[in-house]
């Protein structure tokens, strides 16, 4: 698995060892290093086996490839003006199986979609403020099917972007909200088969959920117990990585609270599902 932390990228071993990868790659380490990789079996044009692709905070601002080897090449650049603070893979079709990238300024968010030659094409600029893990919908979550759908950690709402630029809001997660306290993570859980969901948690000293630099984990059979369903949404707060299912059909939308993490957890970035 590949982690951020610090400005710098390692890879992290299943016995939990980290080793250094990419070692000319740098991030500010005071900003929220977000990371996609798209999946074997990406379909579309080629992004490269095994690519890392990293938001890189510097001028210009934009998007890097990160090769198997660790060989740091610039990728697209990012026009948008604010905080670039989303990325990830659309593994449906419905963006063209682009790398969609998330960049925030005041209330509004911009989605880019990126080809694998880096041309960068412009979804909207008017999205709902969010900020966090990403993920693009499958075809088994109602009407949002496709769509991509983003957190937003101050007002506690899931809102989705479809491909022709319309913005959506898919439910309320219902949990504590606000500035290092709502939702800001998220993944899909799969359709079968045995895993683990792993969510960082970010060290974080002064804050009132200073973390402790581990990954949290919930099993598919901790999931299951709990409620959730393959298919489901599921997204955690930043503040203590409190946990909720959302379950979207062809009725709605309903989201179900399924765990908490510790009280003093400062969860960010995505939640990575991991085979077992």
């Amino acid at each position: 698995m590949v982690v951020a932390a610090d400005g710098r990228l390692r890879l992290l071993a299943p016995s939990g060892a980290l080793r250094p990868f990419a070692p000319t790659y740098r991030s500010n380490p005071g900003l929220e290093a977000y990371i996609a990789l798209p999946r074997s079996s990406h379909r579309g044009c080629s992004f490269g086996a095994d690519t890392v692709y990293a938001i890189s905070f510097g001028s210009p601002r934009e998007v890097v490839a990160i090769g198997p080897q660790g060989r740091v090449r610039p990728f697209a650049t990012i026009r948008a003006p604010g905080l670039i603070d989303g990325i990830a893979f659309d593994e449906t079709g419905h963006f063209g199986y682009r790398l969609l990238v998330a960049t925030t300024a005041g209330p509004h968010t911009t989605v880019d979609a990126i080809d694998c030659h880096g041309a960068v094409r412009r979804i909207t600029a008017k999205a709902h403020r969010v900020e966090g893990g990403i993920a693009v919908a499958p075809a088994s979550f109602g009407r949002f099917a496709g769509d991509l759908i983003m957190p937003d950690e101050l007002g506690g709402g899931i809102y989705a972007v479809t491909p022709g630029g319309g913005a959506l809001l898919v439910a309320d997660s219902r949990l504590p909200h606000g500035g290092d306290t709502g939702v800001e993570s998220e993944a899909f859980l799969p359709a079968r088969g045995r895993y683990d969901a792993l969510l960082a948690d970010r060290l974080t000293p002064g804050n009132a959920h200073p973390g402790d630099n581990l990954l949290l984990r919930l099993t598919s059979a901790a999931l299951a117990a709990a409620g959730a369903r393959p298919g489901d949404l599921v997204v955690a707060s930043e503040g203590g990585a409190k946990t909720d299912a959302v379950r979207c059909g062809a009725r709605g939308c309903g989201v179900r609270h399924i765990a908490d993490g510790p009280a003093i957890a400062h969860g960010e970035g995505h939640i990575a599902i991991v085979p077992r």
